[in-house]
């Protein structure tokens, strides 16, 4: 592998520009080779005075990277000793409180005899800090290597050894290559961990500090896996769509569309969420961080693409067998009822298996999404909010599902389910309101907790225009037939205005707050942001995809209004249509969200047991708003408006608070 591609590879997301500039010096290399003067031409000593006056451009640039990497890597270490002392500080006084203090402590610190719920705190606020330390001491290596390097292929390509003097005198005596203090910051807290929390077991400390592969590999069986049951799902699939259109019994068929549609659309959603993390991954874009999980025990791609190729090969199972259920000899509309039963049961399974950490990790956000008005709002917390308002189609399914086996006694006929759709006025727009409640809550628990109106209470406010949608939709359909022509309905044009409100204000949002873009400093990115991770194409494609899918209700109703498509199967595919939006949405709104570390240079969990001295926080933020601090903040493509961005860049720092997450269910 070349160093440019494990540079790439191993680099730190979040300090994406603090890294030796190794592309663009390589690139300045190789533009001088070209550009020199032929030998056949010119005389040698014009050859000599292009690449001197080179040397003296690429030098001062080298000096320039250098001073960068040094700065950074001395407010980063001087950031983790004060966080170390902090860590320590907050375990002898644990150690103290528990003992009783004084005299009548207990000196042997072998054993770790503290609070269970103490105890947890203190180990994953150790082990994040130890991954961070990891992270700095690689950000060391891979500049030292990029210097040693590029400045080899500097000697090489011009047959000198200036290059090889320079890092002798500039890099070799760097503060951040001579610097031991990271090596023993490592080392003083594995013994921390082993003596003060682990009661002296060493191996059991190094298994909680182990810090996974920074270039991440996947298991070859784990692909193997997504392989076998993506390929069965396909052909399953294929099997499923032959057997529903020459097997008699469409009626039948069409009363189990809605029981298997709900757990489908989750299927699709697991499948593309895998896409997402994928897409994430090789971009840089660091969702183990944002979501806040444990960056040694989360789920990749590939596990979320296995998951949802195995679950989607039990739907087509069960949909084969409710199509040949005469045949099996088998109730058939036990067979719905089973497959939802069956993912239920893999979601609750207590049991440390199947992915026990990650299914609890999602039940635990969801009670908090659930609870929202009575709980601080994460961002795993509002993300899953919004992924549940493009799944507003499972809860209704989920609601059909329960009253036809309420209402339905036999599962060989299925009777009236009409009192189970359009028949229900209330329970089914309230299911429907459900997802935009949730995040409506968390807005106003958010503008509770800041005292901000903008953006929660404005944000509020648009999922508030879902209610009106909602209520008026049921208000049409219920008044219906009181209208021969159903454009003189009062409820349709109510409807009408209201969906317009809704589409118009979430489609600006979208773009505006959730992706950032539209900034008036895009520079050559026109329409977008400085600062962007995908390709300038996908971005316009997201805009005019979001616009045509935000406003996809117009195109549905004139379409079942005149006999078109029926309307249960356009809702299956603006329902699909739906979380492919989301799927797309989630890609730049974890961009964004990820942009705003860079800018905070935050590569780990911010795990606090407790609060860091004022005195030295002032202290940290004043260090980093050094005019010879990071020197490639608050940068700007415009040129003119560069002072008055840094010194926006500064007062945003100095308001920054400490991330506090919740530890307590933490192992």
């Amino acid at each position: 592998m070349k160093f440019a591609e494990h540079l790439s590879a191993h680099i730190t997301p979040e300090w994406r520009k603090q890294y030796i500039s190794y592309e663009e010096m390589k690139a300045m290399l190789y533009t001088a080779v070209e550009e020199a003067p032929s030998v056949e031409i010119v005389e040698q000593e014009t050859i000599s005075r292009h690449f001197a006056s080179f040397d003296e451009v690429f030098f001062t640039f080298c000096d320039r990277e250098l001073k960068k990497i040094n700065t950074f890597y001395s407010e980063k270490l001087a950031e983790a000793t004060r966080k170390y002392a902090a860590l320590q500080s907050e375990l002898k006084i644990a150690s103290e409180t528990h003992h009783g203090g004084g005299k009548n402590r207990v000196r042997n610190t072998t054993k770790a005899h503290l609070p269970a719920r103490k105890l947890r705190e203190l180990k994953l606020a150790f082990s994040e800090f130890y991954l961070s330390l990891i992270l700095l001491q690689n950000y060391q290596n891979l500049n030292h290597t990029g210097f040693r390097k590029i400045l080899k292929k500097h000697d090489k390509l011009l047959s000198v050894d200036t290059g090889s003097k320079w890092r002798t005198e500039f890099v070799e005596t760097a503060h951040f290559h001579t610097s031991k203090d990271i090596d023993r910051l490592i080392q003083e807290t594995e013994a921390t961990v082993t003596s003060g929390l682990e009661g002296g077991d060493r191996q059991r400390a190094m298994k909680r500090l182990r810090v996974p592969p920074l270039g991440e590999h996947q298991s070859p069986w784990t692909t193997f896996k997504v392989g076998l049951f993506s390929g069965s799902f396909v052909v399953l699939f294929v099997a499923v769509v032959l057997s529903a259109i020459f097997h008699d019994g469409g009626a039948r068929l069409k009363v189990a569309f809605p029981l298997y549609r709900g757990p489908l659309l989750v299927i699709q959603f697991l499948f593309l969420m895998g896409i997402n993390v994928y897409g994430w991954r090789s971009s840089g874009v660091n969702h183990v961080l944002i979501f806040e999980l444990d960056p040694r025990n989360h789920l990749s791609e590939q596990h979320l693409m296995e998951l949802a190729a195995v679950l989607g090969v039990v739907w087509t199972l069960s949909l084969l067998s409710f199509l040949y259920s005469s045949s099996l000899s088998v109730p058939p509309y036990a067979n719905p009822l089973a497959l939802v039963v069956i993912i239920v049961a893999f979601l609750l399974n207590p049991f440390k298996m199947f992915r026990h950490e990650a299914r609890f990790w999602l039940l635990k956000i969801m009670f908090r999404c659930i609870s929202a008005p009575l709980m601080v709002v994460n961002f795993a917390d509002f993300w899953l909010g919004d992924q549940l308002n493009s799944l507003s189609t499972v809860f209704l399914d989920f609601h059909f599902l329960i009253c036809f086996y309420i209402t339905n006694g036999d599962w060989f006929e299925a009777g009236d389910t009409q009192q189970c759709l359009s028949g229900s006025y209330i329970v089914r727009p309230i299911l429907n309101c459900l997802p935009a409640w949730f995040r409506f809550a968390q807005c106003i628990r958010r503008y509770r907790d800041s005292k901000e109106a903008f953006p929660h209470l404005v944000n509020a406010g648009k999922y508030a225009t879902t209610f009106l949608v909602v209520i008026t939709n049921t208000l049409r359909t219920f008044h219906a037939g009181e209208y021969t022509n159903h454009w003189d309905s009062p409820w349709l044009w109510l409807w009408v205005v209201s969906s317009l409100i809704n589409s118009i204000y979430s489609y600006t949002w979208d773009i505006k707050m959730d992706w950032g873009l539209l900034d008036s400093n895009a520079g050559e990115n026109r329409f977008l942001r400085e600062e962007i991770v995908y390709s300038t194409g996908f971005y316009y494609f997201a805009i005019i995809e979001d616009f045509l899918l935000r406003f996809v209700w117009v195109a549905t109703y004139i379409v079942t209004q005149y006999g078109y498509v029926q309307s249960e199967l356009m809702t299956s595919i603006v329902a699909t249509l739906e979380v492919f939006r989301r799927f797309i949405w989630n890609f730049f709104r974890l961009e964004n969200e990820h942009l705003n570390n860079c800018g905070k240079f935050r590569a780990v969990r911010d795990i606090s047991v407790a609060p860091i001295e004022s005195s030295d926080q002032t202290q940290i933020i004043r260090m980093m708003d050094e005019e010879n601090g990071v020197i490639n903040r608050g940068k700007r493509k415009g040129g003119g408006k560069k002072q008055n961005t840094v010194k926006e860049d500064k007062r945003a720092l100095l308001k920054e608070e400490t991330i506090d997450i919740d530890v307590s269910n933490a192992s």
